[in-house]
């Protein structure tokens, strides 16, 4: 689903009306695929009764053409018209289908607005369209106000749909009204507007989804448009295949370096994550100190036990994980590592091929002799992701971004990105898609930059909106569930954006839905979101 401004959505009408395609169609096209959602989201509970709040723009020109389709699918539909001529085409055309239209200047207590609402099961909010200013205007908000009035004190109230946006919400500030008209779901026209994703507008859209226009393909002011917001389908789409022939090597080797005697279940989290993904096999590079605590937990993963200091990766691990790097497909460093110079020394040496000590023994005449020299071997590092403390060692290391293998995937929370980029946290929130598309293209790697709408950016100018807010997923181990998902979808095949894309809306939904299973956002664990990537999954395949 492409992300537009409401500007931007103007100029995409207006070019496809330029290539035959009349804003006429458009309407026609948005509201048969209203009332194509509407049928399809009553099916279960044989719903038949739906009421429209009708205004003078488009939106309430497409609830009036969903109307009369459903009037004609056998429902019993109502009109209330705010603001519209009574000798209105769509008006006509719906009250011959059998609709009853009620005009608002006539109903001057809401009598018949009050009736309408109680028998309906579902509502349709077509009063305002995307380019509103606020406030709102005396008579739309009075008719609003009334409906929230009536419907707070209903014990089982008509389930909401948003026609194109809930009426009262900015569609680029995200900015709303206080009788801005909460929505069960929204189903938006064409494009997802871009204040639909920010605060206070995200509480008030409920479910999202896009019903198609009819929009002809390669046009230009839509072609264009880099940022999307990942879906269902979308996400589907890109999930890799699984063929009956298959075998492990098939999905893939993902190799976890993490870990410390603090965080060892940072390791655990995002290894068991990258075989919740799909891939064949999961190999955890750790220090060798904490093995002994994880390794009954874990036993499908293979182990290489690094040298430790202190409880903490050193800076000579590294020849104990090259040993075996040539057979992995991904690579994630970071989760649970700490933060300790040592680490960063083992990132370095691993990223510039190692410095290692080797014995080099040579003779003199009869006497052997043993040194020490320091020899440079060049690795060949497969592709990676870095994650949590990864990320704070390597904003300690000069030109870090050309040391990685590009492209890498980048996965700071607004603390990290402050530490990589020197701006503040506020900077970063201020403008989450302009900085993380600026710092993908910058250091030519993916940016997955965490949060609430968690952005995807890429090097070449792409970006991909998750839409989920939740504190479900403000949790320790959270990210290293989503680090797993991610290095692990990158060793089945898929491209640095692509996996970048995929693990981040299944960990979001899983967020979601181990809230909804446990009814409290507060008591969900990253454990919690790891089982319920099990049925988001199942949900896509």
């Amino acid at each position: 689903m492409k992300l537009v401004t409401v500007s931007q959505m103007q100029k995409i009408e207006e070019e496809a009306n330029s290539k035959g395609l009349s804003y006429e169609q458009m309407l026609e096209n948005a509201g048969a695929g209203l009332a194509e959602v509407v049928n399809k989201i009553a099916q279960d509970d044989k719903w038949e009764e739906a009421l429209g709040l009708v205004g003078p723009g488009n939106n309430g020109a497409d609830t009036l053409i969903a109307l009369t389709h459903l009037a004609y699918d056998g429902w019993q539909v109502h009109a209330y018209i705010v603001k519209r001529k009574k000798k209105d085409e769509l008006v006509v055309r719906l009250q011959e289908a059998g609709g009853e239209v009620t005009f608002a200047d006539s109903d001057a207590e809401f009598g018949a607005l009050t009736t309408m609402l109680e028998s309906a099961e579902v509502l349709l909010d077509g009063l305002l369209g995307t380019g509103i200013k606020l406030p709102l205007k005396t008579e739309i908000s009075s008719v609003l106000e009334h409906v929230m009035f009536i419907m707070a004190d209903m014990e089982e109230p008509p389930f909401v749909v948003a026609v194109d946006c809930p009426s009262g919400v900015q569609c680029d500030t995200g900015d709303a009204a206080n009788e801005a008209l909460p929505a069960d779901l929204t189903v938006t026209m064409g494009a997802v507007k871009r204040g639909m994703l920010k605060l206070p507008a995200f509480e008030l859209i409920g479910d999202l989804a896009m019903v198609d226009i009819g929009l002809p393909d390669m046009l230009a002011s839509f072609y264009n448009i880099k940022s999307e917001v990942a879906d269902h389908d979308l996400i589907s789409g890109l999930l890799p295949d699984r063929p009956l022939d298959s075998h492990k090597g098939t999905f893939g080797t993902a190799f976890v370096a993490a870990g410390s005697i603090n965080y060892s279940g940072a390791a655990l989290l995002a290894g068991m994550a990258a075989y919740r993904s799909g891939a064949g096999l999961v190999t955890l590079a750790v220090p060798a100190l904490i093995h002994s605590s994880i390794a009954g937990q874990f036993p499908e993963a293979t182990w290489i036990l690094l040298p430790h200091d202190l409880g903490v990766i050193s800076s000579n691990a590294v020849e104990a994980l090259t040993k075996s790097i040539d057979k992995a497909t991904s690579l994630l460093l970071g989760p649970g590592f700490g933060v300790e110079d040592k680490t960063k020394d083992f990132i370095e040496n691993l990223l510039k091929g190692g410095s290692n000590l080797k014995k080099k023994t040579s003779t003199i005449g009869f006497v052997r002799e043993d040194t020490e020299e320091k020899t440079e071997t060049k690795n060949e590092l497969p592709p990676m992701v870095v994650d949590a403390d990864g990320l704070r060692l390597l904003a300690k290391i000069a030109d870090w971004h050309t040391l990685l293998p590009a492209p890498a995937v980048l996965t700071p929370h607004p603390g990290e990105m402050s530490a990589l980029t020197g701006l503040s946290i506020d900077e970063i929130q201020n403008a989450r898609e302009d900085v993380a598309l600026k710092y993908a293209k910058q250091w030519g790697h993916v940016v997955v930059l965490k949060g609430a709408f968690t952005v995807i950016a890429s090097p070449s100018g792409e970006s991909t909106i998750i839409p989920v807010a939740t504190p479900a997923l403000a949790r320790a181990g959270s990210g290293d569930v989503l680090a797993g998902l991610i290095v692990g979808f990158r060793a089945q095949g898929l491209d640095a954006y692509d996996a970048a894309v995929t693990g981040a809306y299944i960990h979001a939904q899983a967020g979601l839905l181990a809230a909804d299973d446990l009814g409290s956002t507060s008591a969900v664990l990253a454990g919690d979101i790891l089982d319920s990537v099990v049925d988001v999954m199942a949900e896509l395949e």
